[in-house]
């Protein structure tokens, strides 16, 4: 049996795609009205606002783990998982793995949505193939350290409230009708730039999205937050705007994610096409 991947459900990864490759997701957790919604398996609720929510338990992790270790038959298990900076459940990933003797290997995606769907998706098919454990683990570094998020939120009371926007929190002060565009850096959410309407905010991250792809063949992915219609519409413009989108998809924040970013939300994942053959690339700036 190949190599089994684990991730959580922080990951926007389509359930075709989990079925296909035997990926187990470890679902996180929505708190509200004194009840606990695991996501992706309780019917969480829609209204997000108000809400708080928590990552995988390092016991919750640990079950998954030996149960996709018991699936590889000894191949080994490789888990990938929301940014340390956004969530506990990498911790309590690193702390569950202690118990299996180096068969369960752990990245840090430092990203969230596609951004940890990618290299999920890319350490899946290197399984699918045929790879080791270490292949597998360095293909999921590789893709990791090449994706690139970025966010417009229509409001930032929810960011704020969570603590999930760093030092961006100093910067806009008071200033909350300000528009920021933001972004992830080494798994923070930090302010790249601020803005004054909506519609700058949106037409400045996709200027910055279609600066950062430049000429790479690139797969491209549009969140949003209840926001079909403008998120397709920025997708559209990526289209149009990236010489070589190798793949485009439109899809919902989940809501452990949406609950932070709040309704109208939109955001970017860029993930250029890694170099394949490059069995010894690795990244320092993704942990295990």
């Amino acid at each position: 049996m190949p190599v089994v991947v684990v991730t959580d459900s922080s990951a926007s990864i389509l359930p075709e795609h989990v079925e296909q490759y035997g990926i187990r997701v470890v679902p996180l957790h929505v708190l509200s009205g004194g009840r606990d919604f695991r996501e992706g398996i309780d019917e969480v609720p829609e209204d997000l606002a108000g809400v708080t929510t928590s990552g995988a338990s390092p016991s919750e992790l640990s079950e998954a783990y030996a149960e996709a270790l018991e699936l590889s038959e000894g191949a080994g298990v490789l888990a990938v998982h929301i940014s340390r900076q956004l969530s506990g459940t990498w911790e309590a990933g690193r702390q569950a793995a202690q118990e299996f003797d180096g068969r369960v290997r752990i990245v840090d995606s430092q990203s969230a949505g596609m951004g940890l769907g990618y290299p999920v998706l890319e350490a899946a098919r290197a399984a699918e193939a045929g790879a080791n454990l270490e292949t597998v683990y360095r293909r999921a570094v590789d893709v990791a350290s090449r994706g690139r998020c970025l966010i417009v939120v229509d409001r930032l009371d929810q960011l704020r409230r969570g603590g999930r926007i760093g030092t961006a929190a100093a910067l806009l002060g008071t200033a909350l009708a300000m528009k920021p565009v933001l972004h992830l850096v080494d798994g923070r959410l930090v302010l790249k730039e601020k803005t004054r309407t909506s519609t700058k905010a949106m037409a400045r991250m996709v200027d910055a999205a279609v600066e950062q792809a430049g000429l790479d063949r690139t797969a491209v992915a549009v969140h949003h937050m209840h926001a079909r219609q403008r998120a397709e519409a920025v997708a559209q413009q990526l289209k149009d705007r990236i010489p070589q989108v190798s793949d485009l998809v439109v899809t919902d924040f989940s809501s452990v994610l949406g609950a932070h970013v709040g309704e109208g939300a939109i955001g970017i994942v860029l993930c250029p096409e890694p170099a394949l053959q490059d069995e010894n690339h690795d990244s320092s700036t993704t942990s295990h």
